[in-house]
């Protein structure tokens, strides 16, 4: 039997949505963050702490909506965290990132291990979380050819992503607060000058941006339908999410292409065997890579990405001129 040609190709379209979504958010999440003049290096445990959260609170809950809540505020508290040491107490925001990642790790498997221990929450016993994520094919489009069920047929969670980049990219270009919010960033003296108040400007930012980091860990969560093991959900996701800020040049929208390009990449490592069986003339040769280099394939694009970023300085940049500069007003 002919092997199903356009099926694969639609499944592997598919499979770049699903498996890489939480980029999108971690990358939104992130750009809000900065966009605020603040660096935050803590996108992995963050996405950890409401992925952990979420998924267990949303589970005991048997509601979808209450486990996208709890990851947003479990994401949240760590971003006041955050924002409390380098805002208020002015730490150095690269270590205070780093030992974030750290500490969320920790509570990750601190909390689940905890759980576990006494009875773990199988995903498949919540009919509504169950549910809650699964397909739902958005009328006409999902019929369309290729594309149709591999970007128009997906769960709640992916659409919310995209909504929220949206959201956020609106926020930030076309309204007043979002105007000061990247004067903020760009010049905090000046902003200061003029009456904002740059720590709740900061704080606000920063834990909504957290906030949203959280609820991609918490779709890390239920896309591995909540089987916990040794490894961490996140698997990496909060590093690439950091890179991807600099490719998509702080715009929201620009994110989702970054976290489609991202994608194809890493789920080459998924799909790779299956392109190959279909297309062995022209990819064939997909088949005699190792495994390992599609592993790591996602990791070589980022470091890519940074030193080609850090080599060509772009006109028309959006890196915020006061990123990772902490602000004391009695200097200005």
């Amino acid at each position: 039997m002919e092997m199903d040609k356009l099926g694969v190709v639609t499944t592997f379209v598919h499979n770049i949505v699903v498996y890489n979504i939480p980029l999108l958010y971690g990358t939104v999440g992130e750009i809000l963050v900065e966009k605020s003049g603040s660096l935050n290096l803590g996108v992995e445990g963050i996405m950890a702490v409401g992925a952990i959260f979420g998924y267990i609170v949303g589970c005991y809950a048997n509601s979808l909506a209450v486990g996208i809540l709890v990851a947003f505020l479990a994401g949240a508290l760590c971003g006041l965290l955050f924002a409390a040491l380098t805002v208020s107490l002015q730490a150095n925001q690269n270590i205070t990132g780093l030992t974030l990642t750290t500490f969320g790790l920790g509570v990750y498997f601190f909390v689940g291990n905890g759980v576990k221990a006494i009875s773990w929450p199988a995903m498949n016993d919540y009919a509504n979380i169950k549910n809650g994520f699964a397909d739902i094919p958005i009328p006409f489009l999902s019929q369309l050819p290729l594309v149709g069920k591999g970007l128009f047929t997906h769960n709640l969670l992916v659409y919310l992503a995209v909504v929220i980049a949206i959201v956020m990219w609106w926020y930030l270009r076309g309204t007043r607060t979002g105007l000061r919010l990247r004067a903020v960033g760009e010049n905090p003296g000046a902003a200061d000058s003029v009456g904002i108040n740059i720590k709740r400007y900061k704080y606000i930012h920063i834990c909504l941006g957290c906030g949203i980091m959280g609820i991609g860990g918490y779709y890390m969560g239920l896309n591995m339908s909540g089987s916990f093991s040794s490894s961490c959900w996140i698997n990496g996701y909060g590093w690439i999410a950091v890179a991807l800020v600099i490719f998509a040049n702080w715009n929201p929208v620009m994110a989702i292409l970054g976290t489609f390009v991202f994608g194809f990449f890493n789920t080459l490592r998924v799909s790779g065997s299956s392109l190959a069986a279909a297309f062995p003339d022209s990819l064939g040769w997909l088949a005699a890579v190792p495994s390992q280099l599609y592993q790591a394939l996602p990791f070589i694009i980022t470091a890519i990405v940074l030193v080609a970023t850090s080599i060509r300085k772009r006109e028309g940049s959006g890196l915020p001129a006061a990123l990772g500069l902490n602000y004391f007003r009695e200097e200005r």
